[in-house]
């Protein structure tokens, strides 16, 4: 009997580890959060942004109130990893049409905040360049996806996703105990971490998330029935000084993908 009731202490303990780090990693500022809400043919989104990566946030706002996003479709969805969109070529594409150009001719400077933001469910990150290209990590001006990614429950996958990360970071990245504690129950993309800028989180909607990475595609990834952004929506700002109207160039056409 005394057993069993160790056993069940440890579990309440791990629990109560996650709930606290989400309470001290990611509530204390949300009331200052900007929002915003993606309103699309399968479903509404709602996203947080990060005060910690201040530069993602800005641009992404600016983005947003220019209409940027507006009747874009969601253009590259891989069951258990993510769903991809902000590709500007995809407003007009023609059914089958290879996505995953489109973007503006700027960057905006990598911000990784590891280990309290991080690749977990229901997160959202820039889209950037490969390595060879991009050697700075600096992400794409509008390309972004939103994380699903898988529960890690067993300890070998773990291990194996830490030597992925040594050899992808040159062991610039660990994965630290409560971040495995989170993938291990809540799920995502560690494999990722400190690779993408990471800047806000989904609010409302993961539900819809869930059911677009579930959908059939084609042999690109892209969602054999269109899934469609109706339009984007800053619906809580922070005061910012004014931005320009003009929409940013168009730049050379290379693949934003995430690996």
């Amino acid at each position: 009997m005394e057993r069993i009731k160790i056993k069940q202490l440890t579990i309440n303990h791990k629990v109560i580890g996650v709930l606290l780090f989400y309470l001290f990693t990611f509530l204390p500022l949300s009331a200052q959060r900007a929002e915003v809400l993606f309103e699309t043919t399968a479903g509404n989104i709602r996203i947080a942004l990060y005060d910690e990566t201040p530069q993602t946030r800005d641009n992404f706002l600016k983005i947003t109130k220019m209409g940027v996003y507006d009747s874009l479709l969601i253009h590259r969805v891989i069951k258990d990893f993510m769903i991809q969109s902000g590709d500007t070529n995809s407003k007009h594409a023609k059914p089958g049409q290879l996505l995953g150009t489109g973007d503006f001719d700027y960057t905006t400077e990598a911000e990784f905040r590891l280990p309290q933001i991080f690749h977990r469910r229901g997160t959202v990150a820039m889209a950037r360049e490969s390595e060879k290209r991009n050697p700075e990590l600096r992400s794409s001006a509008c390309q972004f996806y939103i994380v699903w990614g898988k529960v890690y429950q067993d300890d070998r996958l773990i291990a194996k996703v830490q030597e992925r990360l040594d050899s992808a970071t040159q062991g610039r990245v660990q994965l630290t105990p409560e971040m495995i504690e989170v993938y291990k129950t809540i799920g995502g993309t560690p494999h990722l971490d400190g690779q993408y800028t990471v800047f806000g989180e989904v609010i409302e909607g993961l539900d819809v998330v869930e059911k677009i990475q579930g959908v059939k595609t084609d042999k690109n990834d892209r969602p054999l029935e269109d899934i469609r952004i109706l339009k984007a929506t800053v619906t809580k700002d922070l005061p910012q000084p004014k931005t320009e109207k003009k929409t940013p160039a168009k730049k050379k056409a290379v693949r934003r993908t995430i690996r």
